[in-house]
Parts: C-alpha cells; sequence; structure tokens
C-alpha cells in the first residue's frame, strides 16, 4: 500500500488551498425562496475566476420579472448578489436554465421552495445546464437528484477524501482496510441520519476542526515507523475510524441541511444522499487503488522507495490538515 504514495503526492498538491485553479472549479449556488403572494427572493453566488465572477448568469421561468441584480459582491470565496422577483404565474412549471453553464467545468446546486419549508434541490453541470420545475417530483427523480448530490459532495470534500487517502496509506493488508473503510461507512451514515432528522445537533464550526485534526492525527501515524505507533491504531484501526467517521457523519450532515431535505420525502432524499456519499468515496478508493497498482507495474521507482515516498506523503497530508485546523479555527 505503501506504494501508492508517489502517486498520491500529485493529489495531496490539488488538494491544497489556494491552488489557482481551485475557484474555477467551485460550484455555482442559487436559491429561490418565496417571499409571499408572487414574490421570490433570488440568492445567486457565482465561483469566482481570476477575480472576477465566472461568466454564468440565471434564466428565470417565462413570467418572471426580468429586472437585472445587483452588482455582484466578492465574499472572499465567491460574488454573491441577492434580490426580489415577481413571478406572477409562480415558477412551478417552468424552466430554470444557468446560461454559459456548458462553457465550463463547474456545476451548479439549485435550490428552490414552491412552499415555505418544502425544500427542493437539483444539480445543474455543463452537460445539463437546465431543469423543469416540477410540481410534484415523484420518487424516483428525488431518488436520481439526491445521489448525485451526495457523489457531487464527496468528491468535492477534499478533506473527507484526505482521511480515506490517508486510511489506504496507512494500512496494508486488504482484509483490516476492508473492514476499517467499513466502519467509518457506517459511522458517518449514523451520524448523517441523526443529525440530518434533528436528533443530535453540533455546532458546524468545531466539527469542522476535528474533521481537519482527524486528518492531522493519521497523518503523524503515517509518519512514524510501524513500531511507534499508536497501539489502537495498529491493532484496531476500524475502531479508530469508526470513531473519526462519526465526526466525518457530522460534516456530510451540514452541507446536507444546507442543500434542503424535501417535505414528506425526507428519509428517501437521506438515504439516497447516503448512497451517493458512498458510491463517491468508493469511486474514489478504486481509482487510487487503480493508479496503486498500475504504477507498481509501469515504475519499480514506486516499489525501491515506498517508505521514503510514504513518509513524504504523510508530511505533505499534515501540512495540509494542519493549515485546515488553523483556518478553521481562526474563523470561529
Amino acid at each position: 500500500m505503501k506504494r501508492l504514495a508517489a502517486l498520491l503526492l500529485l493529489l495531496v498538491a490539488l488538494l491544497q488551498p489556494g491552488a489557482a485553479a481551485a475557484h474555477a472549479l467551485d460550484p455555482g449556488y442559487l436559491e429561490l425562496a418565496p417571499m409571499g403572494g408572487d414574490r421570490w427572493r433570488v440568492a445567486w453566488l457565482v465561483p469566482d475566476v481570476s477575480g472576477r465572477p465566472m461568466p454564468i448568469s440565471v434564466s428565470l421561468p417565462d413570467g418572471c420579472d426580468s429586472t437585472p441584480p445587483p452588482e455582484p459582491v466578492f465574499d472572499g470565496r465567491a460574488w454573491a448578489t441577492a434580490h426580489v422577483v415577481t413571478c406572477a404565474q409562480g415558477i412551478a412549471g417552468g424552466t430554470i436554465r444557468i446560461e454559459g453553464l456548458e462553457q465550463t467545468r463547474t456545476d451548479t446546486l439549485v435550490r428552490y421552495e414552491l412552499a415555505p419549508g418544502d425544500a427542493r434541490t437539483e444539480r445543474l453541470t455543463p452537460g445539463n445546464p437546465a431543469f423543469t420545475v416540477q410540481a410534484d417530483p415523484g420518487r424516483g427523480a428525488i431518488l436520481v437528484s439526491y445521489i448525485g448530490l451526495g457523489i457531487s459532495h464527496i468528491l468535492q470534500g477534499a478533506d473527507h477524501l484526505l482521511f480515506v487517502l490517508a486510511l489506504l496509506l496507512l494500512i496494508r493488508e486488504p482484509r483490516r482496510l476492508l473492514w476499517t473503510i467499513t466502519a467509518f461507512t457506517l459511522a458517518h451514515s449514523i451520524t448523517l441520519a441523526a443529525a440530518s432528522l434533528g436528533w443530535l445537533e453540533m455546532p458546524s464550526a468545531p466539527v469542522e476542526v476535528v474533521i481537519a485534526l482527524s486528518i492531522v492525527f493519521l497523518a503523524f501515524e503515517l509518519a512514524l515507523p510501524p513500531e511507534r505507533r499508536d497501539p489502537i491504531a495498529i491493532r484496531c484501526p476500524a475502531l479508530v475510524s469508526f470513531g473519526f467517521g462519526l465526526i466525518h457523519g457530522l460534516g456530510f450532515a451540514g452541507a446536507l441541511r444546507e442543500i434542503g431535505l424535501p417535505r414528506g420525502d425526507i428519509p428517501l432524499a437521506l438515504f439516497a444522499f447516503n448512497v451517493g456519499v458512498e458510491l463517491g468515496q468508493l469511486l474514489f478508493i478504486g481509482t487510487v487503488l487503480a493508479l496503486g497498482a498500475l504504477a507498481r507495474r509501469l515504475l519499480p521507482f514506486f516499489a525501491r522507495n515506498a517508505t521514503r515516498l510514504t513518509r513524504v506523503a504523510s508530511y505533505g497530508i499534515g501540512s495540509v490538515a494542519a493549515f485546515w485546523v488553523i483556518d478553521r479555527i481562526s474563523g470561529f
């Protein structure tokens, strides 16, 4: 498993905060909230590209007034604007489109309510930049939509992926790795469901700090020789991953609360989102293992320098995670 290290250094570099292309790949976000009558509040967050808003715009359903929104303001991460529109016939049955999205490599999350408290979500992509607002979407549409949102969230969650990456480097035996990943999956599924259903409440800021600390812990263990590592991490890695998985599940739940759950189909949407998270995680693991197997066959350099490269990778992972800890504490 250590032979994956050199390839993973590239992944660590791509996950570094402040990477040049990071903003260009951030998703856009559109929210439509009813204000009573035929008035809707429209909030629009546009990704930043080299200090300017990405050239994408919102096209609302026919019948909504075409008053241009105010100029967006940069909030440190994206360009934000908000205004009120009048849609004389409502938005049900109309088409919402993100103009110019097909020319980008990013997605846009659209959250809307046909009635107060009845949140629904659609994910638009360059290949599918528009959708028709359904008055009563079927369960199949909800299932597909939230599975896609789960996959998108985990693949865009650098901290969760970095944690899994450290597990792949730390655990060599396939059977123990399987049990460890299964324990992580079970744990974050429990807290994701509990927090999303309102049974468990924790502020998001300390949760995000502990998630970053969990990566620091794994990176520290990875940097040590096997005989000096924590006995629990060596003998019972599934127990460690289960404990940290409970915290990671709270992070997933925070994202799901921002997306919103459809009233009347909350269990289905929650199940679909969790399935999407697991599919995305399996996709990441499969890709990393496949690259590692390919490297072992084609590049003997990895096998000869496995221990050294693993230690270098641990320093890279730990540095990124330590930065996140400091950044998230400073943001309290």
